[in-house]
């Protein structure tokens, strides 16, 4: 994983902080693929179609449409034919890192939690020897990494989702979208990831998209941005826009009719992807992640994949 050379002593510090934190990430997913988010993703998600391995002879209890007359003309006796699963699939994370994600109103931002559910996906991604590609968007590709193998690679995009500086503040889905339809032609499992704050109607960019890549939304939020606490007079700004709005928190009718417009906007996202049949993950920044991950891949795997 290659880093800048430090020029200073203050360089050298972020640059061990940067190290020390990826680092910690690396050794918390990396535990966890091993004690049972890998075997969950193994389960769930399969490669497309099957390789031909070889020939063998029919034992009994194996399937009768299975036999190769042709082998067993010549060998004079029952041959079937072996195959294996082609295992290896494409693993794209599609990373919303507009302003809205450096948000986090309790120990760990909205940015951060999607660092470590990445590096979660993609470790998983990288026991079962599958590629993962990484897009980094706003509303424009701040960051492409064509999809490939190792763990250096792995660490490369934890360390990019963590400190990738984007140069744009809002959020649009038409960019990232354009790659994975045009750029990305083989069939590939794309993990959404994004807080979804912005315009539903962006919400149409992912009709056909569902169709021509096996598509996950994880909506990672924070509780902040559903309720307000009783706190006084405050000023809320849009990370994104700029814009900002002086409210009393204190007046019961403010945090009520901001907690209904908040219920509301999330029912009409959860209808879009219902509408769309897009799986979606739910994430927030004061939960643990892994109790929703647990029931999504049970979820996955009941419904055969």
């Amino acid at each position: 994983m290659a880093l800048p050379a430090p020029t200073s002593s203050e360089d050298q510090q972020n640059i061990s902080e940067i190290l020390r934190k990826i680092r910690k990430i690396e050794l918390k997913t990396r535990g966890l693929v091993r004690e049972s988010v890998g075997g969950e993703y193994h389960s769930c998600f399969k490669g497309e179609g099957i390789d031909f391995e070889d020939f063998r002879e029919y034992q009994h209890g194996d399937e009768v449409r299975s036999i190769d007359w042709n082998v067993t003309a010549r060998m004079r006796r029952p041959f079937i034919k072996k195959f294996t699963e082609q295992r290896e699939l494409t693993v794209i994370l599609a990373v919303d890192i507009s302003a809205s994600g450096n948000y986090g109103s309790h120990e760990q931002s909205k940015r951060e939690l999607i660092a470590e559910v990445s590096a979660l996906l993609a470790f998983s991604a990288l026991q079962n020897k599958d590629k993962v590609g990484l897009i980094l968007f706003t509303d424009q590709i701040e960051k492409y990494v064509p999809p490939q193998k190792g763990a250096s690679h792995t660490l490369r995009l934890i360390r990019e989702i963590l400190y990738c500086h984007p140069t744009r503040h809002q959020t649009q889905l038409e960019a990232p979208v354009h790659i994975l339809r045009n750029h990305i032609k083989r069939r590939s499992l794309v993990f959404l990831i994004s807080d979804f704050l912005f315009e539903d109607t962006q919400l149409d960019e992912l009709k056909t998209l569902g169709r021509q890549h096996d598509l996950i939304a994880i909506q990672v939020g924070d509780p902040a941005e559903k309720s307000l606490p009783a706190v006084g007079p405050v000023r809320l700004e849009d990370p994104e826009t700029g814009e900002q709005i002086e409210i009393n928190t204190s007046n019961p009718r403010i945090r009520q009719a901001y907690q209904q417009q908040a219920l509301a906007w999330q029912q009409q996202l959860d209808a879009h992807f219902r509408k769309f049949a897009i799986d979606k993950i739910d994430l927030v920044t004061d939960e643990e992640y892994l109790p929703a991950l647990h029931s999504f891949f049970k979820r996955r795997g009941r419904m055969g994949n």
